[in-house]
């Protein structure tokens, strides 16, 4: 590990930054430094400029160009403690685009397409409570409240828990579901392993096997 690298590290720890948000901040510096085949301390606004026109180029959308942006001010801002100037380092404008909405039939051909039982719930889960990818996949047996009623998502977008509504019918598959998998008393109501002996949550990738 480089002392940059350490040090960049060290402030997204201090601020406590999701292992999301620090593993795509230290990979946009990483990438920066390769475009220019220098140290990123090096490097200057005409650096940062080019760099930016240079994402469009490679297609990347709004949203994903702004989180780079924000990886570098992250960097130069509070790693090497210098200025940055949003003047000469705009955030692109987002473009906001309408909703894909499946219909009844849609959804259903969909969850019925899947390849097994456990990535059926898995989809099934996914649509009833509306919960990001994320959040699905760290999900946990305890989260499900069949006395309340509600399905508790814990550490989602912001670090915020929310608490969604647990339908009868999607109980009725969850415990189905935990019955399959219940050989031993697991944690993650999505293992990741392939016996899902419930040691580690599915990832985000695996998760879109399923499709």
């Amino acid at each position: 590990m480089t002392h940059l690298r350490k040090m960049m590290l060290e402030e997204l720890q201090r601020r406590n930054y999701s292992e999301n948000t620090t593993r795509c901040y230290i990979r946009t510096v990483e990438d920066f430094a390769r475009r220019f085949n220098c140290q990123p301390d090096r490097l200057g606004p005409r650096h940062i400029r080019e760099y930016q026109a240079e994402l469009f180029k490679r297609k990347l959308s709004p949203r994903t160009v702004t989180q780079r942006l924000a990886a570098l001010r992250f960097f130069y801002c509070k790693t090497l403690k210098k200025a940055w100037s949003s003047v000469e380092t705009p955030y692109p404008k987002k473009i906001i685009h309408l909703p894909t909405i499946l219909s009844q039939e849609e959804v259903a051909q969909l969850i019925d397409a899947a390849l097994t039982p456990y990535h059926r719930t898995l989809l099934m889960t996914l649509y009833a409570i509306g919960a990001r990818r994320a959040e699905l996949t760290h999900l946990k047996v305890s989260d499900v409240d069949s006395k309340r009623m509600v399905i508790r998502i814990q550490g989602g977008k912001g670090r915020k828990d929310r608490d969604v509504m647990l339908s009868p019918k999607l109980l009725e598959e969850l415990r189905a579901h935990c019955h399959r998998l219940c050989r031993r008393p697991i944690i993650w109501l999505f293992p990741g392993d392939r016996l899902h002996r419930g040691d580690q949550p599915i990832d985000t990738k695996n998760s879109l096997e399923c499709l």
